[in-house]
């Protein structure tokens, strides 16, 4: 027996509509229609490599206040990006605040509208396609 990978991962929120404005709107990430009723509001959204983010409307047991300020210093989930620049960009004009890894990763920290800590990480395999890109 082993882990295989990773399938999803749950957010709890407040509000499912305010949060995709986030995840869907402002990241990108597709709704998955195939979510059944389960009896509470949410969504899936596809990640884009097989993987899903199931946002949960449910009470939420953590506090959201008092969260460190460095989302990387508190749970959180990592997405791959491939444009940190256009990411930063989205982020700037959606009003996001964010912060700069300080591993010296290529990588912005960022909270959802529900205060849920988000890694958004340059894939480096996006560094060769972008390169190309620009060549030709």
């Amino acid at each position: 027996m082993r882990v295989r990978g990773l399938h999803h991962v749950s957010v709890l929120v407040a509000d499912t509509q305010r949060a995709l404005g986030f995840y869907r709107d402002l990241l990108g990430l597709e709704m998955d229609p195939t979510r059944p009723d389960l009896g509470y509001p949410g969504a899936w959204l596809a990640t884009g490599d097989g993987r899903q983010i199931h946002l949960l409307e449910l009470p939420n047991p953590d506090p959201v206040a008092g969260r460190p300020d460095h989302p990387g210093r508190d749970r959180h989930l990592a997405l791959r990006i491939d444009d940190l620049e256009a990411m930063e960009s989205a982020l700037r004009r959606a009003g996001v605040a964010f912060t700069r890894s300080r591993s010296g990763r290529a990588a912005l920290f960022c909270r959802d509208p529900d205060g849920n800590g988000i890694e958004l990480v340059l894939d480096p395999d996006a560094l060769d396609v972008t390169h190309d890109v620009r060549r030709s």
